[in-house]
């Protein structure tokens, strides 16, 4: 799916569509690049689970977590990222297969260890539609059939 937004405004909104949709256990990976309003998104997101509190990116700590909203949500930030063993440092596992919802921005730098069941998600600009254009593009790979009954 594709969805175009031409505002931060029109951005935040969708993430807060996703997050109100969101369930036990989702896993959302954002890419896209600097600037391209992935923390604008992910604070929509995160008002759709219920979170009041400020949402920044994790940059330095890799990862935050927010208890106050109908599910906890796991904010990943792993743009400077080393390598993978220091997601396992941090109990990466225990987030993303855990009870709440996980976002992991810069997902991209970390493709190996991403679960198969995923939404991922990934914000472009195009100048020439305007400074607030953004396309974003939405593939659920969190219903794929794994043989199960």
């Amino acid at each position: 799916m594709v969805i175009e937004t031409r505002s931060p405004e029109e951005t935040f909104t969708l993430g807060e569509t996703l997050g109100i949709s969101a369930k036990k256990g989702t896993v959302y990976t954002l890419t896209g690049d600097l600037g391209v309003g992935k923390t604008v998104f992910t604070q929509g997101l995160a008002k759709g689970l219920g979170i009041t509190e400020p949402i920044s990116s994790p940059t330095f700590t890799i990862v935050q977590v927010y208890e106050e909203g109908r599910l906890p949500f796991y904010h990943f930030d792993v743009y400077r990222i080393g390598d993978v063993e220091e997601m396992n440092e941090i109990g990466y596992e225990d987030y993303v297969y855990g009870e709440g919802v996980s976002l992991i921005e810069w997902a991209n730098l970390i493709e190996e260890i991403i679960p198969e069941r995923h939404v991922a998600i990934r914000i472009e600009k195009d100048l020439e539609q305007g400074f607030d254009y953004r396309k974003i593009t939405i593939e659920d790979h969190s219903k794929i059939d794994m043989g199960e009954e």
